[in-house]
């Protein structure tokens, strides 16, 4: 029973550690033609958003959406390929076992 609470504590570390490398990771998305940017980190945690200035709201909010949406793509292969790095699934589940 002690040896199950230590690797639950041993996955608990290891899920922070986790969470601060991906704060580390950093994904810029594009839209409205690269007029709006949306940057990203790897927590999916919007850092900032830049928008050009001259754009009518309905262009912005569409720019937004295509910003973040092409951040989010971005960001998913960047933390599978991250994942595929540290051992993938097969990983945690030899924490698990």
């Amino acid at each position: 029973m002690f040896n199950k609470l230590k690797q639950i504590k041993d996955i608990r570390q290891q899920a922070k550690g986790l969470q601060s490398q991906l704060a580390e990771v950093m994904i810029v998305g594009k839209g409205a033609g690269g007029k709006i940017m949306v940057t990203v980190d790897g927590n999916q945690s919007v850092q900032g958003v830049k928008i050009d200035e001259g754009m009518s709201t309905p262009d912005i909010e569409k720019g937004i959406k295509e910003a973040f949406n092409d951040a989010t793509k971005k960001l998913q292969k960047e933390l599978a390929v991250k994942m595929k790095d540290m051992g993938g699934l097969d990983a945690l589940k030899g924490m698990l076992s």
